[in-house]
């Protein structure tokens, strides 16, 4: 069974704490945290996102997923530490040198939460391997990072098998996450081609019942 971790990007504004509980008590896996910060993706969610994750963190024993799309990656592990994620998943692409990543990569361990790369729908598959050994996820965007309720581009399907047939083939132990346009008509291809936790938004946010969609989407 795949595991769900439901972006709060598109949480009603007064009703955080309704939706966080009900998000809890309808099995989601992982509570998504998007952070943009109007640089590396045009949307700002920053301050909101920190709030956020203070918050749920009082609340809820639920772990946190952490998704910096950021420029400075440093100073995003910093920040969303405190709220001791279970995992912090940065870009590939805001890093500019090999040295760059593994630095982030050996904060993240340091900081005490497992580590992901993602990669943009752009960036070939194979730059993200020789980082494999040293991380525990690899998040493979199905739309371009920056908004929710986006329509998952059917290419990624061929990158996430790739990806998952080299995992395979050296005896690695990685999850593979996805990100866009999750729903009940993607979600099948996307865990057959070897993905095993599904972001999900929209879809997830939009039901009249949470509990419903997230087993629908797991099975």
């Amino acid at each position: 069974m795949v595991e769900i971790s439901t972006s709060i990007l598109s949480v009603e504004t007064g009703n955080e704490a309704e939706t966080f509980l009900l998000l809890e008590k309808s099995k989601t896996d992982y509570f998504h945290i998007d952070v943009m910060d109007g640089k590396f993706v045009k949307q700002d969610t920053y301050q909101k996102m920190i709030q956020y994750s203070n918050y749920i963190k009082r609340i809820s024993n639920l772990p946190l997923d952490v998704h910096l799309m950021v420029e400075d990656v440093e100073t995003g592990i910093e920040v969303f530490s405190a709220d001791e994620p279970n995992i912090i998943t940065f870009h590939l692409e805001a890093c500019k040198t090999k040295e760059d990543v593994i630095k982030n990569i050996n904060l993240i361990k340091e900081k005490g939460s497992r580590v992901g790369i993602a990669i943009k729908p752009e960036t070939p598959i194979e730059e993200i391997y020789q980082y494999l050994p040293y991380i525990h996820m690899c998040l493979i965007m199905t739309v371009e990072p920056g908004k929710g309720g986006q329509t998952l581009i059917t290419d990624m399907i061929k990158k996430i098998s790739t990806l998952k047939n080299y995992i395979e083939k050296n005896n690695l132990e990685i999850d593979i996450e996805v990100d866009g346009g999750i729903n009940l008509k993607t979600a099948p291809r996307v865990k057959s081609a070897g993905a095993n936790i599904l972001v999900a938004g929209t879809a997830i946010l939009m039901a009249s019942d949470y509990k419903v969609i997230i087993d629908e989407l797991k099975n």
